[in-house]
C-alpha cells in the first residue's frame, strides 16, 4: 500500500533533549501521527533509510553530527533525498534560518517550542506533501493515457490502411485473373501485388518499432556519434547520400539514451525534411542544429529544411498515423513513430512553419541531473 493510500503518517522527530522528543510525540500521536525518535544524528540517518517517514523534525544543535550536516546527508541520499525536513533550533538569527534553509529544510521553528505552532506547520507540509504525491500520480495517469491514447490511434490507423492495402492486393489479383491469357498484364499485376505486398512488410516492421519503444534500456554516447548515426540510417533507408548541415557546438557531450530509438526517431525526422522537396529540386538543404536548454533540463535538436513547407490542412494532424502529403497507400507513418519513440524516451517533438519556407523540427530529449555533472 502507498502512503497516498494511507492516511497515517509517520514523522521521525530528532532531538537530543529527551523532554522536548517526548512532548513532541505525545502532541503529534494525539493528532493520529505515528511517531519515530532518535537522539543523534546518525540514528536519524538509519532510521530516514529504514523507514522512510513522511516528515523529520530536525533539532540543529546536536553533540557530534549537527542538524545542518544531517540535512546535507539525507539529501545525497535517493531513499531520503525527498523527505522534508523542518528544523528545530534556539537560534533566531536570519543568517541560522539562511543556512538551514540553504542545506535543504522547508522551514523553521525555533525554540521554546510552541506545540501548537509546530504541530500546525507539521500539518501544513503534510497537506503539501499530498498534493505533490496526487500531482505525480495525475501526471502518471495522464501519461499513461496519452500512450495508451497514441497507441491506439496508430493501431487503428494501421488496421485500416492494412485493409485497404490487402483490397488493393485483391483487386491487381483479380486483373491478373480476368487477363490470364495476356502475359504482359498478368506480370504487370503482379509486380504492382508485390510492391504493395512490400508496403505491407513495411508497416508491420514500423509497428514492431512501437512495441519495442514501449520499454528501453538506456546507455551513454555523445551526441556526435547519436547524429552521425542518424543521418547514416536515413540515408541508408531513401537510398541516397543525402547532406545535413551539423551545426554542433555540444558534439563531446554524452547522454544516456536508448540509442536505437533515438537513432530511429531522429532519422525518420531527417527523411522527413528531405521528402519535403520536390524529387525535381537540385539542391536540398538540410541543417541540423543542436545545443543544450538554458536550464540544463533537455538536449535540443534542431531541424531544419527549406522544401515545400506545411499543408495548412495537415498542420493540426502532422503527426496522426498515415497522414501524408502523397498519394500513395502505406505511408504517413514516420512523423507518428518518430513522436512516440521520442515521447517514450521522455522526450517530445513539435513542427512549425520555417520563416520563410520550409519546416523546423524541434526535437527535445531530457538529460539527467547524472549527464549534466558529466559534461
Amino acid at each position: 500500500m502507498t502512503k497516498s493510500q494511507n492516511p497515517t503518517r509517520i514523522i521521525l522527530v530528532v532531538d537530543d533533549e529527551p523532554v522536548n522528543v517526548q512532548l513532541l510525540k505525545r502532541k503529534l500521536e494525539w493528532d493520529g501521527m505515528k511517531v519515530l525518535t532518535a537522539s543523534n544524528g546518525q540514528a536519524c540517518l538509519d532510521i530516514a533509510k529504514a523507514e522512510e517517514p513522511d516528515l523529520i523534525l530536525l533539532d540543529v544543535m546536536m553533540p557530534g553530527m549537527d542538524g545542518l550536516e544531517v540535512c546535507q546527508k539525507l539529501r545525497e541520499n535517493e531513499l531520503t533525498k525527498g523527505i522534508p525536513v523542518i528544523f528545530v533550533t534556539a537560534q533566531n538569527s536570519k543568517e541560522g534560518k539562511l543556512e538551514g534553509l540553504q542545506a535543504g529544510a522547508v522551514d523553521y521553528i525555533t525554540k521554546p517550542i510552541d506545540i501548537e505552532e509546530t504541530t500546525a506547520r507539521v500539518r501544513a507540509q503534510l497537506k503539501y506533501l499530498a498534493i505533490n504525491q496526487e500531482n505525480v500520480e495525475l501526471t502518471r495517469r495522464l501519461g499513461e493515457s496519452r500512450r495508451t491514447a497514441a497507441v491506439g490511434a496508430l493501431t487503428q490507423g494501421i488496421a485500416h490502411n492494412l485493409n485497404n492495402m490487402l483490397g488493393v492486393v485483391m483487386g491487381y489479383l483479380e486483373l491478373a485473373k480476368a487477363n490470364s491469357g495476356d502475359p504482359e498484364k498478368v506480370l504487370k499485376n503482379i509486380d504492382r501485388v508485390e510492391n504493395t505486398g512490400n508496403r505491407i512488410v513495411g508497416i508491420i516492421k514500423q509497428l514492431s518499432t512501437v512495441a519495442f519503444t514501449t520499454r528501453l534500456a538506456l546507455h551513454s554516447m555523445s551526441v556526435d556519434r547519436l547524429i552521425t548515426g542518424s543521418i547514416h540510417r536515413a540515408q541508408e533507408k531513401v537510398g541516397e547520400n543525402f547532406t545535413v548541415t551539423v551545426l554542433n557546438d555540444i558534439k563531446e557531450k554524452t547522454i544516456r539514451t536508448n540509442i536505437e530509438a533515438f537513432e530511429d526517431a531522429l532519422s525518420k525526422l531527417l527523411i522527413n525534411a528531405w521528402e519535403s522537396y520536390d524529387s525535381s529540386s537540385v539542391a536540398k538543404p538540410i541543417y541540423l542544429r543542436s545545443k543544450t536548454l538554458e536550464d540544463g533540463s533537455a538536449l535540443e535538436l534542431i531541424i531544419e529544411d527549406q522544401g515545400s513547407g506545411i499543408d495548412p490542412e495537415l498542420e493540426d494532424n502532422m503527426f496522426e498515423p498515415f497522414v501524408s502529403t502523397k498519394n500513395t497507400v502505406g505511408v504517413g507513418m514516420g512523423l507518428t513513430i518518430a513522436r512516440h519513440a521520442i515521447r517514450t524516451l521522455g522526450g517530445e517533438v513539435y513542427i512549425q512553419p520555417g520563416a520563410q519556407r520550409g519546416a523546423v523540427v524541434t526535437f527535445d530529449h531530457p538529460l539527467t541531473k547524472e549527464t549534466n555533472s558529466h559534461t
